[in-house]
């Protein structure tokens, strides 16, 4: 049973919008997962600040400075990986990136 011109174009055309529909929302998330990846060092550092402040525990402040470093650091080479990775999914051929993404993040 052979496919009906409008059947063909109707499948083409929901598979188009389909595609669309994914690519959006990938765009979506990651723009979820950079605004995140950017504020959660930003609260780790208000909280160790809050911490030195009330003179509560230095060490513990030292610790959750260093770990926003850390968390901002790392947030930038996950973040480089989601948008290599939807770049793919885009079918891209160039998803590699010289780019540096730090600026993303006040580094």
């Amino acid at each position: 049973m052979a496919i009906s011109p409008w059947g063909f174009l109707l499948e083409t055309r929901w598979r188009r919008d389909h595609v669309e529909q994914e690519d959006n929302l990938l765009d979506e998330l990651l723009r979820e997962i950079a605004g995140l990846l950017n504020e959660y060092p930003k609260v780790i550092e208000r909280r160790a600040a809050t911490i030195h402040t009330e003179g509560k525990d230095p060490e513990l402040a030292q610790k959750l400075f260093k770990a926003a470093d850390t968390m901002r650091d790392s947030g930038n080479l996950y973040l480089t990986w989601a948008k290599h990775f939807a770049a793919l999914a885009d079918g891209s051929t160039d998803a590699s990136s010289d780019e540096d993404e730090t600026e993303d993040f006040d580094v």
